[in-house]
């Protein structure tokens, strides 16, 4: 067991989460706090993906911090903008010397009789803190499939979240498995350079066009100058996403309207009639992720690109095999196989009050209370944890997280409280809540699509049921009847 005075905040991972967290602790005054990351450099899932097209889905305005005003170039920032936003927002509040970066944590595990944390790295290194916020994502670790015969791949074979610079494309035969949100940005970024581009899709999905472009010089110049402009852009974006939220109702005009726009930007954007036959879906739009893009469909009309509207059963030495038995050779195989978002904090081991650990508490279901605290964990929080994604811009509900947590441990150590645990009837009360407002959502297991947003007890256990507006109400009142301050602190890792 280390000795010493324990720190007060371990925060665990260096993405916008641990960022929005370590500027809310500073500007709370609570400055005993580090920042584990294990990249090189702060970003999060933004250094992670460098494939080519990488970009955001929502208006940077939007997809920023609500306390870090920036000069965006574009409606919808490029990965190395935000790369460079990231350094900005810590390089301006002097975040840097809290961060050690190329540092991985193995465990954290919780000593009832200090009422502390302790840390432990990948090289066996032990920190005591008073409390933890984990800030690892959720889109963060890849799932890669289990064909047959991958590891024979003749070729060069890699994932898009671990894209791999020095593998040549120009004049080569490339596949891309996956029709997601990556994919349709890699598509028309490589297409223009390879010999032969085949697009594996095992099932369409809505897309609509982003409308991302430059802003204009008076633009910029306007936003800079006139921050109530400024603001109003950014509320506006809100606004305009509630009234899109409502199609996420299976059963509303809204859904009739998205649909209607994505078929017919089908309609003008693919050439192909057979194309436009498969990349249309069957069901209902927001069942899975909606996909914004622009470059996707024109890609299609391309003549080197094929849609190949069939998953991959198995890979041999020369090339991959789709479900009707073709084999189509390849060189490069790009994975575009997505995430296992429904792992929470599978990266490393939680233990709470009695050596339960996170994994086992859980089960088949994920849940914590507001996505941020979870019964017999004291002092830790969650960010982007269970039933927090959506709610338009994941940035602002990283906010509201993090200020959950600097609240609570504000408060405690305000009282002198030795611990902040949550009330499990009111973890009850609020998964019960969400799980009726996901009842009549788009992505309800029997709506017909394949999304990654249900856990083996089939629960939704990863998206939020509405919008933002609603998720600050709650972060601003529930804690006051979750949370619940334990114990007094009578000295340095003491309790009584």
């Amino acid at each position: 067991m280390p000795g010493g005075t324990p720190s007060e905040v371990a925060i665990i991972g260096g993405g916008f989460g641990g960022i929005a967290a370590a500027v809310k602790l500073q500007r709370a005054g609570i400055n005993d706090f580090t920042v584990f990351e294990q990249s090189p450099a702060p970003g999060g899932t933004w250094w992670d993906n460098r494939y080519p097209g990488c970009e955001v889905d929502i208006p940077s305005h939007a997809y920023s911090f609500s306390f870090m005003p920036y000069d965006w170039p574009r409606t919808h920032a490029t990965q190395p903008e935000l790369q460079k936003y990231a350094e900005a927002v810590v390089d301006r509040f002097g975040l840097r010397s809290r961060f050690r970066f190329g540092v991985t944590i193995r465990s954290v595990a919780w000593d009832e009789s200090a009422a502390l944390y302790v840390v432990t790295t990948d090289d066996g290194e032990q920190h005591r803190f008073r409390f933890v916020i984990s800030a690892v994502g959720l889109l963060n670790v890849p799932r890669y499939p289990s064909w047959p015969g991958l590891d024979e791949f003749g070729g060069v074979s890699f994932h898009t979240a671990r894209w791999d610079a020095g593998v040549e494309l120009t004049g080569k035969r490339v596949a891309v498995v996956g029709t997601g949100s990556t994919a349709v940005q890699i598509v028309p970024a490589i297409a223009p350079d390879v010999e032969r581009l085949e697009v594996f899709q095992r099932e369409p999905g809505w897309v609509e066009p982003k409308g991302e472009r430059a802003f204009t010089p008076a633009e910029r110049a306007r936003f800079r100058r006139l921050p109530g402009w400024r603001r109003l852009y950014r509320l506006k974006l809100f606004h305009t996403s509630m009234r899109r939220f409502k199609a996420y109702d299976a059963q509303g005009r809204e859904q009739r309207r998205m649909r209607e726009v994505c078929l017919r930007y089908i309609e003008t954007a693919v050439h192909d009639p057979a194309v436009r036959a498969a990349v249309t879906p069957s069901y209902p739009w927001g069942c899975k992720r909606p996909i914004y893009a622009s470059g996707f469909y024109p890609a299609l009309n391309r003549p080197n690109v094929d849609l190949v509207p069939h998953a991959v059963t198995k890979v041999t030495e020369k090339g991959v095999v789709d479900d009707q038995g073709v084999e189509h050779p390849v060189d490069v195989l790009i994975l575009s196989t997505g995430f296992q978002p429904t792992r929470f904090l599978s990266g490393f081991t939680v233990t709470g009050r009695r050596g339960v650990e996170i994994q086992e508490f859980w089960g088949e279901r994920p849940r914590a209370f507001l996505g941020v605290t979870v019964p017999g964990f004291p002092n830790f929080f969650i960010m982007y944890g269970p039933n927090t994604n959506g709610g338009f811009s994941i940035i602002a509900q990283l906010e509201r997280q993090a200020e959950i947590a600097v609240r609570a441990i504000r408060r405690a150590r305000r009282a002198g409280a030795a611990r902040v645990d949550t009330r499990e009837r009111t973890l009850d009360r609020y998964v019960r809540w969400v799980d009726r407002q996901l009842a009549g959502h788009a992505s309800a297991m029997d709506a017909g699509c394949n999304n990654y947003y249900h856990s083996p007890s089939g629960a939704n256990v990863t998206q939020w049921p509405r919008t933002h507006f609603v998720y600050y109400l709650l972060c601003r009142t529930l804690p006051a009847f979750g949370l619940v301050y334990q114990g007094r602190r009578t000295a340095p890792g003491r309790t009584s």
